[in-house]
């Protein structure tokens, strides 16, 4: 099981607020998807902004999380919306 942390944009401050949440791994990451996981910390930590989503996706796309388009961003906003309300 590899670690958070050698992922893109995922630091160890990220990885223990993911870990605290049940995404321990990069398979459990991958599983749940950015939005779901994001969802996850902010419950847990309101204060999280939307660049720890930005981060997740970049994460999950192996990219850098400024290279994610503000098209990609909306889609998110929208999937995480959804699955808060």
């Amino acid at each position: 099981m590899a670690e958070l942390t050698t992922m893109r944009n995922i630091g160890p401050a990220s990885a223990a607020w993911l870990a605290a949440v049940g995404v321990a791994t990069i398979t459990d990451l991958r599983k749940i998807g950015a939005v779901a996981a994001y969802a996850r910390v902010k419950r847990v930590r309101p204060k999280a902004s939307l660049k720890l989503l930005w981060a997740l996706e970049g994460a999950v796309e192996d990219k850098d999380w400024r290279e994610i388009g503000a098209d990609r961003k909306q889609i998110l906003k929208r999937q995480l919306h959804r699955l808060v309300d």
